[in-house]
């Protein structure tokens, strides 16, 4: 088994790590298929899954370097992320992302594919795509849907990083923590209470509210992981992308 994602379960709780600290939890295709690997052994009982990055950041979205150093990984990477995204929409569990710390670009999007996002006031989350010249067509629907389009509309467009205490604001982040030596707190409350109710109404709401959004519909997430390759291939971005890499 591999060592980029673990699964845990504790009775009615499962937690899935990202397990990649030293690039903070940046989706490589291999962070991905790990992932996709732990949730395909997700067991029947549990009916909360909490999402989380170990280290100090919960994810820093797109593995952009091995984009640079591979021209076929573009694709890959994103349909990967667009079918977990989806997937973790249409668990029939509540799934709660533990943002620890970091959530960037993708990363901030597998948040808002959550249906419960928990956070702390100094946590750094948001869409830069636009500032690296890429497009964040594979989580736009995400966010869309978790905030409202024009609320979304504003925050793509505009780029850049907001404080914990900001994404609560706009809405991306439902539970706020005042620090990061509180989030454990704050986040175990909020699993106890939701893992109280019962699995299959769980289920079955979520699956109701799911098709009522349209959240799990994969052929639009796939078009969006489409769009970003393509804006990707760009000369723009690549050139974007190698000046941000040669700065660091």
């Amino acid at each position: 088994m591999t060592d980029l994602a673990t699964l845990t379960v504790n009775g009615p709780v499962a937690t899935l790590s990202m397990d990649r600290p030293e690039a903070r939890n940046a989706m490589s295709l291999p962070l991905l298929d790990a992932l996709h690997a732990r949730l395909d052994e997700m067991p029947e009982g549990p009916h909360v899954l909490v999402l989380t990055g170990s280290g100090t950041s919960f994810c820093a979205g797109m593995d952009l370097k091995s984009v640079l150093g591979d021209e076929s990984a573009p694709p890959k990477l994103l349909h990967s992320i667009a079918k977990l995204t989806t997937r973790l929409r249409t668990l029939p569990m509540v799934v709660v992302a533990k943002v620890n710390g970091a959530a960037v670009g993708g990363g901030c999007g597998l948040a808002c594919a959550c249906d419960v996002v928990v956070s702390h006031a100094d946590a750094k989350l948001g869409f830069p795509e636009v500032d690296l010249g890429v497009c964040p067509a594979v989580v736009a629907p995400m966010l869309v849907r978790k905030i409202g389009a024009g609320p979304a509309r504003v925050i793509l467009l505009r780029g850049g990083l907001m404080s914990g205490t900001r994404a609560h604001e706009a809405g991306i982040v439902d539970e706020l923590a005042d620090s990061r030596e509180d989030l454990d707190t704050l986040c175990n409350s909020v699993v106890e209470r939701l893992a109280s109710g019962g699995a299959h109404a769980i289920a079955a709401t979520k699956a109701l509210l799911t098709e009522l959004d349209g959240s799990g519909d994969a052929e639009l997430a796939a078009r969006g992981a489409d769009l970003s390759a393509l804006v990707l291939a760009t000369p723009e971005a690549r050139d974007r992308l190698a000046a941000q890499f040669a700065t660091r």
